[in-house]
């Protein structure tokens, strides 16, 4: 009898084989669905979002809420991710809660609703918090007061909520347009 590592059915090994970056890390390159679930090899998917791109805080906000737009908050989270890692030390704070709320509105389109919930607080919360430490409401255009009422008004819908929900239909408007 073959383990699933063996026949390269289990997590990111396939052929026995971890599958692997440039720089030698270890990667899944499973094809991903729009909400940033493992696929079959071979299965079509999405394209993944880079990782470790810099952007500017500007170039950040557009192409996170293109994503959201178009129902990929996944995806958003992996930009969010990036200002966090690659951003001034006095931002990471509001970069991180921002990629937690983008990965519970995920939660709650999987149907992970007690998690989704859970992360948009969480965000909501270091969002809220950066606010407080900067003393405003706002920063790269983003109406933040706004963004952390949306995730907190998400997270109570979630936990009312009978599946998943839409993340087209729930996707934030980070400059409160």
């Amino acid at each position: 009898m073959s383990s699933a590592s063996e026949n390269g059915t289990a997590g990111s090994i396939r052929g026995g084989r971890r599958d692997r970056d440039e720089e030698g890390r270890a990667r899944n390159a499973r094809p991903r669905d729009g909400l940033g679930r493992p696929l079959p090899y071979g299965a079509e998917g999405v394209d993944r979002q880079p990782e470790g791109v810099v952007r500017t805080p500007a170039d950040t906000v557009a192409e996170a809420q293109a994503l959201l737009d178009a129902g990929r908050p996944f995806h958003a989270h992996e930009v969010f991710e990036d200002a966090w890692k690659s951003g001034p030390e006095e931002e990471r704070r509001l970069w991180r809660g921002l990629a937690q709320t983008a990965v519970g509105l995920t939660h709650a389109a999987r149907g992970n609703l007690t998690g989704g919930a859970r992360l948009l607080r969480r965000g909501a919360g270091h969002v809220e918090e950066w606010c407080r430490g900067a003393g405003r409401d706002g920063v790269h255009g983003m109406d933040l007061t706004a963004v952390a009422a949306w995730a907190r008004a998400l997270a109570a819908d979630v936990e009312e909520a009978r599946g998943p929900l839409d993340p087209r239909a729930h996707a934030p408007h980070l400059r409160g347009d």
